[in-house]
């Protein structure tokens, strides 16, 4: 005898459009919010306040949650007509839009009182990113190279942290911020791979069309961005030799996971997985930006 399926709650189904059954793209989003709290804090010669870091990881999980919904909310007549996108509560009419516009105002909300707490260029900064979000799933329809929207997006990562630590950007911070929005268009490519027929059929637009037969080529360039970046900002804030080590192991790893994409003929599963390394590779790069505090004992 076969037990019934329980049928989804309502809330499973806010869970599902938030993605927080899938803490990959939640977690990805916050890797560079606190690769900037611990490098901004060290270039400040102090360490990263656990209010801070409280507010900086709540804020990424709404304006990941927001972006979340926003981007089903325009992608809803679509998403049907893509594999990966089918089962998603808007594409399949499981949940209605006014259901998805109140799940969005309440995101959004918290990630404006969260951002109350900031000073006032961090705070100005949070409300420009606004626009570059709500405008990216448009740019599927009209760009060709969509992710570089969402990778200037994700760059807000950088921005906000860094501001609300040290009041003010400078050349380090823009040194980060290229290495975000380098690694965003790697990673983010490596996922809209996946979706190639599918975007083709229904006109949808994506760097990995844009590319073309030189898409593991543009991935592997804008990996060796990204990780020149990030020595270059472990040379000159003295980060020590274990923040070597750590780009030396996601310069490997990107290799490899360069080399496997490049292979003719893969199951979809090999993209989402590659994606999902990624968060492993952004953690590992960021304990080695944290040794030179956690050598200091007096963490906090």
């Amino acid at each position: 005898m076969t037990s019934a399926i329980a049928p989804e709650s309502t809330l499973q189904k806010i869970i599902r459009l938030l993605r927080w059954n899938k803490p990959a793209g939640r977690l990805i989003l916050m890797i560079p919010a606190l690769w900037s709290l611990v490098l901004a804090s060290h270039a400040q010669s102090k360490l990263p306040p656990l209010d801070l870091l409280i507010v900086v990881i709540l804020g990424t999980l709404a304006t990941s949650a927001a972006g979340c919904v926003i981007n089903d909310l325009w992608d809803r007549d679509i998403d049907p007509k893509v594999e990966r996108t089918k089962n998603r509560p808007l594409a399949e009419r499981s949940l209605s839009i006014k259901v998805g516009v109140v799940v969005l105002l309440v995101a959004a909300l918290c990630a404006f009182l969260l951002a109350t707490y900031l000073n006032p260029l961090s705070f100005g900064l949070c409300f420009a990113a606004v626009p570059v979000i709500a405008i990216y799933p448009a740019c599927k329809r009209v760009f060709p190279v969509p992710q570089l929207v969402l990778a200037i997006a994700w760059g807000f990562a950088v921005l906000i942290p860094w501001a609300a630590i040290a009041g003010s950007l400078d050349l380090h911070t823009w040194g980060l911020w290229a290495a975000t929005v380098a690694w965003a268009m790697g990673f983010d490519t490596v996922y809209a791979m996946s979706d190639r027929e599918d975007d083709l059929k229904v006109g949808v637009k994506s760097s990995a069309i844009f590319f073309g037969d030189y898409v593991t080529g543009a991935i592997a360039v804008f990996y060796a961005i990204a990780l020149a970046c990030l020595i270059w900002l472990g040379w000159d804030l003295h980060l020590g030799y274990f923040h070597y080590v750590t780009c030396g192991i996601a310069g490997l790893l990107w290799i490899w996971q360069s080399q496997q994409l490049s292979k003719i003929e893969i199951p979809a599963s090999i993209y989402q997985r590659a994606f999902g390394q990624n968060v492993w590779i952004g953690f590992i790069l960021l304990v080695g930006m944290l040794t030179p505090e956690l050598q200091n004992l007096s963490f906090w």
